[in-house]
């Protein structure tokens, strides 16, 4: 399935082919400075399907950490579009970044609730982890 989005400006778009390998919702603290304070929902993709179809995103590791992600963003509106994490191949979509962000559904974990805040909120039934899954 085909999904698309961009940016809050319009300077950035993309095209995701591919079936979702996972839908999630992210709690590590990381992630609510990415969203303001909520946790990040996240479709990971195949990266091989995943490219930008206008403009070029700025790029953002931190060069304090042995592995860092790669966050990719708009450097005009800030709107954040993927992560890319070392070895996987695979792009952390940002759902709010989609044209049609009902294309979600709903996440099938929430990770990284060790970190999670007493406003954020958790979908009855998604499986939980203190930290990222490990099956």
């Amino acid at each position: 399935m085909k999904r698309e989005g961009g940016c809050y400006c319009g300077r950035l778009h993309y095209v995701a082919d591919g079936e979702p390998m996972m839908k999630g919702q992210c709690h590590c603290r990381e992630c609510q400075y990415i969203t303001g304070g909520a946790p990040n929902l996240f479709i990971l993709m195949p990266a091989g399907g995943f490219r930008y179809t206008q403009g070029t995103p700025k790029a953002f590791a931190r060069s304090d950490l042995d592995r860092p992600v790669t966050r990719e963003f708009c450097a005009e509106c800030g709107t954040h579009l993927v992560t890319r994490v070392p070895g996987l191949a695979a792009v952390v979509l940002k759902v709010g970044s989609l044209d049609d962000p009902s294309l979600f559904g709903s996440p099938q974990m929430a990770m990284f609730t060790v970190d999670k805040q007493a406003f954020h909120q958790i979908p009855d039934g998604v499986a939980t982890f203190e930290r990222l899954p490990t099956h």
